[in-house]
């Protein structure tokens, strides 16, 4: 059996990574982070390892030690934790030391070269999992009305010019006003944010940085982020289709016409 490795950070996705893999006759040997992946993965994967976010050498150490040649970088790691809890190792100080900036893409791009260097190259998770990526189109709920169109059309533009500058891959509009752009707090703050100023109503867009390697931090959403635009009122889930990462899709789908939320590929 072939090996595949795991780098695992939090949500859905390297459970979903694992069971395709495994499906595909593969044998995945996880590495997660610590207070970000969930303990149960270790009952999906043929070995886990557990390290601290920042912990590059332990990472490829614990990769080789498998015999593993070739592993996806899968899951979230919070900016927040990843700021105040790191504990970086020296590999990942030299990574750093060769950074112009701590910008996202820089970032992940230079320590997908350092596993690469160490001798395992990083693949995309969607290689393995092309199902969860979003189709284009009206996907679940109520048809737009024009004005959620065009807050739809805003928050595209807006999140593209953000995306840019690597700043965050959200922004929550409603009547042409845009209540919230994503930052270190997350997609989950900043739906959150917006409903709070701007009340009920909002459309959410969540789209992929301009010129982002798609084998790390494709946007993301799932059943968890219709909770959170409840909370909020927001109505419009938005999201780039073919790059956006749909989790559980069909709950997410279901969910969507229960509460009469607009999901629509863009």
């Amino acid at each position: 059996m072939s090996n595949i490795g795991l780098i695992a950070g939090n949500g859905r996705l390297p459970f979903l990574f694992a069971e395709a893999a495994k499906a595909q006759g593969l044998a995945v040997h996880a590495v997660a982070f610590e207070g970000e992946a969930d303990p149960a993965l270790a009952r999906e994967v043929a070995s886990l390892t557990w390290v601290k976010v920042g912990q590059a050498n332990a990472t490829a150490r614990a990769l080789l030690s498998r015999g593993v040649n070739k592993a996806v970088m899968a899951g979230g790691i919070g900016r927040v934790r990843s700021l105040t809890q790191a504990r970086p190792d020296l590999g990942m100080l030299r990574i750093a030391a060769g950074l112009r900036s701590l910008r996202d893409d820089e970032l992940l791009r230079a320590v997908a070269q350092f596993f690469e260097r160490s001798g395992v190259q990083i693949v995309a998770p969607t290689d393995y999992v092309k199902s969860v990526l979003a189709q284009k189109g009206h996907l679940a709920g109520p048809a737009l009305t024009a004005q959620q169109q065009r807050d739809v059309e805003m928050g595209c533009e807006v999140a593209t010019t953000l995306g840019r500058a690597d700043v965050g891959q959200t922004v929550v509009v409603k009547d042409g006003v845009v209540l919230a752009v994503e930052a270190v707090e997350g997609t989950d703050e900043c739906i959150r944010r917006a409903g709070k100023y701007g009340g009920p109503g909002g459309v959410v867009v969540k789209r992929c940085k301009p010129n982002q390697d798609l084998r790390f931090d494709l946007p993301a959403a799932g059943p968890v982020t219709l909770e959170v635009m409840r909370e909020a009122g927001a109505r419009v889930l938005a999201v780039e289709a073919g790059k956006t990462v749909l989790l559980d899709a069909q709950l997410l789908f279901t969910d969507a016409a229960k509460l009469g939320f607009s999901v629509v590929g863009t």
